[in-house]
């Protein structure tokens, strides 16, 4: 029987080996000592902290980077300049072919209001005959000279020309109007006619050699 204070009897029951006193504290130590390094190191985040100056989520940029950077904007926009440049020769050469097209009449390059069969029957009808309304430019330069002479003769003159003028202009453009309109029916029963007898009156309105596609008939020719 063990006497009190006195280690076990499985430890003191081999006198060859004895368990110092030192392993035993030194273990319950060495844990203690482990646990207070472990409450004193630093918690290490995984993400590394953003620079107020940085965009969100990423680093500050080295200055390689951006010098990089930089190039690249000024390459782009050389690029955009030379992609504004080719589009302006682009239309250049487009308004080229249009004005080329509206001198030989090519049905490629016209304007969208020129185009169609419907348009160049509408032409071609009012190109192919004398209109009162295509003399009304030079007419209205006469009856404003003779307005301006002081002269009380001319003057009514001039008035009463002008109201034949407006008159002759009326009536050749109720007609011209409703042949075009019967003669589109005839020859495009199906197609779209929408505007074109109001196109026609318009064109007839120009002196003919300013009117714009050029004429393609002959005056008396039948379209």
């Amino acid at each position: 029987m063990g006497v009190a204070g006195s280690f076990p009897a499985g430890l003191g029951s081999n006198p060859g080996h004895p368990v110092p006193l030192g392993f035993v504290f030194r273990s319950r130590a060495t844990k203690d000592e482990k646990a207070a390094v472990a409450d004193k190191a630093p918690v290490t985040l995984s993400k590394q902290p953003r620079d107020p100056q940085a965009p969100k989520g990423r680093p500050t940029p080295k200055r390689s980077e951006a010098q990089s950077q930089r190039r690249s904007v000024a390459n782009t926009q050389m690029t955009r300049k030379e992609a504004v440049k080719r589009q302006r020769e682009e239309r250049r050469a487009a308004l080229e072919r249009q004005r080329q097209a509206l001198a030989g009449g090519d049905e490629r390059y016209l304007p969208a209001r020129d185009k169609g069969p419907v348009r160049r029957f509408a032409r071609d009808f009012v190109d192919s005959r004398f209109n009162i309304a295509e003399f009304f430019l030079p007419m209205a330069v006469v009856i404003l000279v003779l307005s301006m002479v002081r002269v009380p003769a001319l003057q009514n003159v001039a008035l009463l020309l002008w109201l034949v003028v407006i008159v002759l202009i009326v009536l050749d453009s109720f007609v011209t109007g409703f042949r075009l309109k019967k003669r589109l029916a005839e020859r495009f029963p199906d197609t779209n006619r929408r505007g074109a007898v109001a196109y026609a009156l318009m064109r007839s309105l120009q002196m003919r050699r300013l009117r714009l596609p050029k004429p393609q008939v002959k005056r008396g020719e039948r379209p």
